[in-house]
């Protein structure tokens, strides 16, 4: 076992918060958020015509949920996995590459890391969360 293990794999719950595809929307939620002291770990959106999705990791997904819900604010619960690993080249083919092998399926997945950061966090939403926690454990 290394001292100082490469990755560092849970399970978390991510929200998916539909909202309308206009100025201020985002605000508004990372707002309430915040007003309620919850923490936001990591963000992405995607938009279509009329909508965009916003999938975050937060500190407090239960409270965050039904602050939302209170707030007539469309939001959905799923399970995905954070990982912590060194940021260089290569982690995220190394990830992709042992998923593959096991048969897991990457349906999506999003990062951040700092310039010039020792280590990054990567949300990652996998065909099977079980497996792919146990197949990564092993990296």
């Amino acid at each position: 076992m290394n001292a100082h293990p490469k990755l560092s794999v849970e399970t978390a719950t991510q929200l998916a918060v539909f909202l309308a595809n206009r100025p201020g929307a985002l605000a508004r939620v990372c707002d309430a958020l915040a007003n309620a002291g919850i923490s936001i770990y990591a963000l992405a959106t995607s938009d279509t015509v009329d909508h965009t999705v916003v999938r975050m990791v937060v500190s407090d997904p239960t409270k965050a949920l039904m602050l939302l819900g209170e707030a007539g604010v469309l939001a959905l619960e799923t399970d995905v996995l954070t990982i912590e690993t060194a940021s260089e080249p290569g982690v995220l083919g190394k990830i992709a590459e042992r998923l593959a092998e096991a048969e897991v399926n990457i349906e999506y997945t999003y990062l951040a890391a700092g310039r010039g950061a020792e280590r990054g966090l990567i949300i990652l939403r996998p065909s099977d969360v079980e497996k792919a926690r146990r197949v990564l454990k092993e990296l």
